[in-house]
């Protein structure tokens, strides 16, 4: 019997009442994780000794899952699939993988991402490209790329991620799976290597909404290692999921929305487009309220701008400490000046390399004001948006991208003009710390694509009761991709 492909509940009972044991559990994602690896490379690590545990009254307990290779797994390979730490064993965890581990959860490897989370591919981790399930010359998106592949093609219920502008989000959606960023500070930050501080958020990729609040309600809590983090033990996620939502108000973006808005568009886009305006109707059936509001085209098109502009800037001083000197593969050369040059000249990879340079580029005291400061003008311009619109609507609800996985070469993609800011809307949820959840929206020529759901800061158990409700009138809960878990 194969048991990676149910639910976390599903397999709770099953390891409750004896008719598997963790060992089994293990064993099975252990072969369906070298399957993919050999398919996908979704693994940076495959953990081959990993333990059973014991079963206990916690949902995760004896159940093995993945965990992206920029947390922190004391005694574990942690590369953030650079170069620069391809040999870094922590000596400490970071503290939601602990929180993890308490639970009985069982890690069984470690996930490809793009080097330090920087990049929306896939393809930038050392150790190679990540391949989607669904369609192998297609991407899975990232950075939390080799968490949605192995989720989507059945390795194990859950796997970990980070998501700095949309790099759990955007991947769960080409990879047919849920994605789930709760409000920053939910969960602590503590241990995940740093990319953009204000910006990183902890999250979750599964199969389901309900697993993601499970997992969630494991992971969160608030924490003396970060300042950042707030006390949610009042919020129950898994309980909180009714999944009634009759008289809840959600709202979209007529210019995000609207075909008419786009100069030649492509017929995946408005396929794209007519699917999301369908599943606006579902909501609409199962009692809620669907209002199209308009958002100034100017303010929508800076976001991407904006991103790169204060992400590659926070990225240049959180990764100053990557000298070579303290930790990482060691220069040949003679003095410290030299060695840290040559570290991180051949340690990066060439997109690294371009936004540090952007990143000090905008840091320098000429440049702040014209370059960074505004940026961070224009974040506010946004989030204040969005916080206007949260006062009347319980939740915004957009299509995830332009539609299904790019092509790995992208010799075969045709981009309308114009779709930026569709493409990159998710950032705005990194901007306000808001909550955001990604799921299933059915398929665009046999590949899978997303909506998304976001919410106002500390209301995650709404937004992530209006997906549940929504998810309960699709047909696309606990999909899985490939045929990994199915031979």
């Amino acid at each position: 019997m194969k048991y990676m492909n149910k639910s976390i509940e599903e397999l709770h009972t099953l390891l409750k009442e004896g008719k598997v044991t963790s060992k089994e559990l293990i064993d099975e994602s252990l072969r369906l994780s070298h399957k993919l690896q050999d398919e996908c490379n979704a693994f940076v690590t495959i953990i081959d000794d990993a333990k059973e545990t014991e079963v206990t009254d916690n949902l995760l307990s004896g159940i093995p899952f993945g965990c992206k290779d920029n947390y922190s797994t004391k005694g574990i390979l942690s590369t953030g699939s650079s170069n620069t730490l391809k040999d870094y064993v922590p000596f400490f965890d970071a503290t939601a993988y602990e929180k993890l581990k308490n639970a009985g959860a069982v890690m069984v490897n470690k996930t490809v991402m793009d080097e330090f989370g920087m990049g929306g591919t896939g393809t930038t981790g050392h150790t190679g490209i990540v391949r989607n399930p669904w369609d192998k010359t297609r991407m899975c998106a990232g950075s939390s790329a080799g968490s949605a592949c192995a989720v989507a093609a059945g390795v194990y219920p859950y796997a970990t991620g980070s998501d700095t502008g949309d790099s759990i989000r955007k991947p769960a959606a080409y990879c047919g799976i849920v994605g789930y960023k709760p409000t920053y500070g939910m969960i602590s930050r503590y241990g995940l290597f740093p990319f953009a501080s204000s910006l990183d958020h902890l999250g979750v990729l599964t199969r389901n909404v309900k697993d993601a609040a499970i997992v969630v309600d494991n992971m969160k809590g608030i924490d003396k290692n970060d300042m950042t983090s707030w006390d949610s033990s009042n919020i129950n996620l898994n309980k909180s999921l009714t999944g009634k939502v009759t008289g809840k108000k959600l709202c979209y973006v007529k210019e995000l929305c609207d075909i008419s808005n786009y100069e030649n568009p492509t017929e995946e886009l408005k396929m794209h487009l007519a699917n999301f305006m369908e599943t606006v109707e579902k909501c609409k059936e199962i009692g809620m309220e669907v209002t199209e509001v308009s958002v100034d085209q100017t303010l929508l098109n800076a976001s991407p701008a904006v991103y790169v502009v204060i992400s590659c800037a926070e990225a240049t001083s959180n990764m100053s400490n990557l000298t070579g000197i303290v930790f990482g593969p060691r220069s040949e050369e003679n003095n410290y000046i030299s060695m840290m040059k040559d570290y991180r000249t051949k340690g990066f990879s060439p997109l690294i390399k371009r936004r540090f340079v952007i990143g000090s580029y905008v840091l320098e005291a000429k440049n702040q004001e014209r370059y960074f400061r505004n940026a961070q003008r224009v974040r506010r311009l946004l989030v204040d948006k969005w916080k206007s619109l949260f006062k009347e609507y319980d939740a915004v609800i957009l299509p995830v991208g332009v539609g299904p996985a790019k092509h790995l070469d992208g010799s075969k993609d045709i981009l309308s003009k114009g779709t930026a800011a569709l493409d990159e809307h998710l950032q705005i949820g990194n901007y306000g710390g808001f909550p955001s959840i990604t799921i299933p929206n059915g398929f665009i020529d046999n590949l899978p694509v997303g909506v998304n759901i976001t919410g106002n800061c500390y209301d995650d158990a709404n937004v992530l009761n209006i997906a549940y409700a929504l998810e309960s009138v699709m047909p696309y809960k606990n999909q899985i991709a490939g045929g990994i878990n199915n031979d």
